[in-house]
């Protein structure tokens, strides 16, 4: 029998009508610690995490899905529909083709039958093969976004997936992408914190009805990313009045915007922490300072290509900076 989880995470309702909650157990870098990755989802269940994001260029697909099979058999979940999975569609596979393909290697990957969202990782497509970092001027290729979004809405119509998203998408991708979509985004993934507000995106798809997840809500995690968030005057500020942690103010604020979160730790500490955004919300005053803050956006282009493989222009199409 199912055992219940100590914190209920709440949930938002995706223009697919499928509920989805708000704040997801990240698993990007989890392929480089094998031996912890799988306790550490199993812990994250325990604690209350039902959404769960991975892609497969992550690497830790299959870690997930092993860790959520042992869960259903440990009795800390019912079944594998008792939690929410997010994948995604890489770059290389982004062709109208090999969406399908792609979808079905994941879901073999995960040992499931479906998912419950499938995004679109970034608005770039490469050349087909194997992943590799960087990324080369030579394997760009032109984006067929209209016959991949085709292919993604049918994975949906297959029953392969409950809802489709996007991530990375600047607005005017997205009014692009909702010129021929029959089925629109439910979701769009972006990098979102007090330091990088997205105030223009936000506004654009709360019209549309576009859920946004943020992903380095506590201003990047990466060593080549300088973190302005966790080291934010302004945060330490209120997260000291408030005795909470600046991490805590950060997701506390991003779940006042109306967005959902995606969080990552393998501490057990930090993972009941980043659930206790619930039960207190921010000041106006608080709020107020945190609009204040100036804004820099943490991740670029940059890490994903290689240097000078794309000048500005070139990449101004695909670009994920908001202007």
């Amino acid at each position: 029998m199912a055992s219940e989880a100590s914190t209920k995470v709440p949930l938002k309702t995706l223009s697919s009508g499928n509920d989805m909650p708000i704040v997801a157990f990240g698993t990007f870098e989890l392929s480089l610690d094998q031996e912890n990755a799988k306790a550490a989802i199993i812990e994250g269940i325990k604690i209350g995490y039902r959404h769960f994001d991975t892609a497969c260029q992550y690497g830790s697909e299959a870690t997930l899905g092993e860790a959520i099979a042992e869960a259903v058999q440990l009795g800390l979940i019912g079944s594998r529909a008792d939690v929410f999975v997010t994948t995604k569609l890489w770059c290389t596979d982004n062709h109208p083709d090999r969406v399908l393909p792609a979808i079905k290697t994941s879901l073999r990957n995960l040992k499931m039958d479906y998912l419950d969202l499938y995004l679109i990782h970034w608005p770039i497509s490469m050349k087909p093969g194997p992943i590799s970092f960087p990324l080369k001027r030579e394997e760009v290729m032109p984006l067929d976004l209209k016959g991949v979004w085709e292919a993604m809405e049918e994975c949906q119509k297959l029953g392969l997936t409950k809802s489709i998203g996007v991530s990375n998408f600047t607005t005017k991708k997205l009014e692009e992408l909702l010129q021929f979509a029959n089925i629109p985004p439910a979701v769009n993934q972006v990098e979102l914190n007090p330091a990088w507000q997205q105030q223009k995106l936000r506004e654009y798809c709360a019209k549309k009805g576009i859920i946004i997840t943020a992903y380095s809500p506590l201003g990047g995690q990466l060593n080549f990313i300088p973190n302005t968030v966790l080291t934010s005057d302004v945060l330490k500020e209120i997260a000291d009045a408030k005795e909470k942690s600046v991490a805590q103010i950060s997701l506390r604020w991003i779940l006042e915007q109306g967005e959902g979160v995606v969080v990552k730790s393998f501490k057990k500490e930090r993972l009941v922490q980043n659930l206790e955004i619930f039960n207190w919300e921010l000041a106006e005053e608080e709020r107020a300072k945190i609009s204040s803050i100036p804004q820099k956006k943490a991740l670029s282009t940059e890490p994903i290509l290689a240097p000078g493989s794309l000048t500005s222009v070139e990449f101004a199409d695909i670009d994920i900076v908001e202007t």
